[in-house]
């Protein structure tokens, strides 16, 4: 079985006992956290929402925090010999899932 959900304006497609990585959410490392904004159950019957399925959950397990790879944000003005750079780190959040009910 799995579900399509709707987790900080992206959509990720889960199983159980996958991990997933969404953006920052402002829960503890261990809490339990649930996604109610089910798009789509699939499996022997596929259920599509309209926009979401009514009465269905994804159970997840917050694995810990972590960071994203650094990128390099690099402004330069032509001709000027100004140019700035700075550097930039996302935060995400890593979620164990544990069950789907549909």
């Amino acid at each position: 079985m799995y579900a399509i959900v709707l987790a900080g304006g992206k959509q990720y497609k889960v199983q159980e006992g996958a991990t997933i990585t969404v953006d920052l959410l402002s829960a503890e490392a261990g809490a339990e956290y649930v996604l109610d904004k089910v798009l789509l159950v699939g499996g022997s019957e596929v259920k599509v929402g309209e926009p979401y399925v009514p009465g269905a959950a994804v159970t997840c397990e917050v694995a810990g925090h972590v960071k994203g790879k650094k990128i390099v944000v690099f402004h330069k003005r032509r001709r000027q010999d100004s140019h700035k750079t700075q550097g930039h780190r996302q935060s995400y959040t890593q979620l164990k899932v544990k069950s789907i009910q549909a």
